[in-house]
């Protein structure tokens, strides 16, 4: 139940920042949903990789609820990173239409 609300949330700003420089809204709604799985998992892999290292054979007996609750903060973290890069990549793609207006009537060397 709280990863709906979760899910709710990244989805809901993903969705409103595409509205924002219209863009794809469910697209990036559902991306930001996807890049939340692929923290956790990323964090899951690294963390099982260097508990075999460590301790061969404990992978088994740890707690995958415990593990989880764990993970969240990275699956949090990879979408914020994703988020904070769309939005500064987007705003440097987006003309402002104030600054343009200098630009009408002027003719271009090309």
């Amino acid at each position: 139940m709280l990863a709906l609300i979760l899910f709710y949330w990244i989805g809901k700003y993903f969705y409103n920042l595409a509205d924002e420089f219209d863009k794809q809204k469910w697209g990036y709604a559902i991306l930001g949903i996807v890049s939340y799985y692929v923290g956790c998992l990323g964090f899951g892999l690294i963390c099982g990789i260097i508990t075999e290292i460590v301790s061969p054979g404990t992978i088994d007996t740890i707690n995958e609820t415990l593990l989880s609750i764990i993970a969240l903060p990275f699956g949090i973290l990879s979408c914020y990173l994703l988020y904070k890069y769309l939005e500064k990549t987007w705003k440097k793609n987006n003309p402002n239409p104030i600054d343009m207006l200098d630009e009408i009537g002027k003719q271009s060397l090309d």
